[in-house]
Formats: structure tokens, C-alpha cells, sequence
């Protein structure tokens, strides 16, 4: 994911240990769990609102197709080059 391997992960671990305790830990991993369910979340959200817009404002879809049939034929100049 970032590019962090086993040992890293160890090393991470072991240092909030010592930083933050074993109290603390469960905590902190807890909250980071819920902060990412929550962003998580609120990106689908953006997401669903984005495609309604597209969907539901006169003009939008048909310009986007376009845009679509436009882009895709670049795609195929580029493989007649």
C-alpha cells in the first residue's frame, strides 16, 4: 500500500508502543478506524453526488458522452501513430 514491508510495520508499532502505551493503543486505533470509515464514507458521498449531477442537469450527460467518444478517439490515433 505504502510501500512499508513487515519490518517496517514492527518498527511503527513498537515505537508508539513505547510512545503512547498499552492503555492508549486500542484507543488510537479505535479512533483511526472510525476517522477512515468516515472519509471513506463521505468520498461516496461526493461520488453519488457527482453522478446524480451528471445525470439529472440538462445538457450534462450528452457533453459528457462526447467528452468520452472525444477521448476516445485520441486513444486510437495514438495506437495508428
Amino acid at each position: 500500500m505504502f510501500g512499508l514491508g513487515t519490518p517496517e510495520l514492527i518498527v511503527i508499532l513498537a515505537i508508539a508502543f513505547l510512545i503512547f502505551g498499552g492503555k492508549k493503543l486500542p484507543e488510537i486505533g479505535s479512533g483511526l478506524g472510525k476517522a477512515l470509515g468516515s472519509f471513506k464514507k463521505g468520498i461516496g458521498e461526493v461520488e453519488e453526488a457527482g453522478t446524480d449531477i451528471k445525470n439529472n442537469i440538462p445538457g450534462v450527460k450528452e457533453i459528457s458522452d462526447v467528452k468520452d467518444k472525444i477521448d476516445k478517439a485520441k486513444n486510437i490515433t495514438r495506437f495508428i501513430k
